[in-house]
């Protein structure tokens, strides 16, 4: 179903880095996997990718050594809006409307950290319309991951995106 990206030749010296969170075996929640992979096959100036999948806590070393200015955080989330819908979610709201969990960490302890040596953390969130093993990406979702992808090499604030 969906390939995994490797984190061994990531570059480091960039001072953007895109941190995907999500398995590619559990529809939707593949959308992280899937901008990771985008990015590896045509690298933006500037950035560099991370695929976090269901662990992404075990990249928080490599973001460090990094010092980046600004992480990204991709992942599917139910922010109880129509399926493909991005927003960027406020740290503080995490807590409250983080639903979609195939995560060993919650995120919010994830952002919490990162925020402690990262000047710039945004959430990115995708609203998926299926999470369940062997499930397929769906369309929806494909649209909105390459929606995040165009958006990068221009990054400006949130990307355009509103916030929830």
């Amino acid at each position: 179903m969906g390939e995994s990206v490797s984190n061994d030749d990531v570059d480091l010296s960039v001072s953007n880095i895109v941190l995907t969170v999500g398995n590619s075996m559990m529809g939707d929640d593949g959308a992280g996997p899937l901008l990771a992979k985008m990015i590896k096959d045509n690298p933006i100036e500037n950035w560099s990718v991370l695929e976090g999948g269901s662990m992404p806590e075990d990249c928080l070393h490599l973001i460090r050594q990094s010092q980046p200015q600004r992480v990204i955080v991709v992942d599917a989330a139910d922010i109880g809006e129509q399926a493909g819908e991005v927003r960027i979610i406020d740290p503080e709201t995490i807590v409250d409307m983080y639903v979609v969990s195939t995560h060993s960490l919650p995120l919010n302890f994830l952002i919490d950290d990162l925020k402690t040596f990262v000047p710039e953390v945004i959430f990115v969130g995708i609203q998926p319309a299926i999470v369940a093993f062997s499930f397929p990406l769906t369309e929806m979702v494909q649209t909105a991951v390459e929606t995040i992808y165009q958006r990068l090499p221009e990054w400006q604030g949130s990307g355009g995106f509103e916030h929830c």
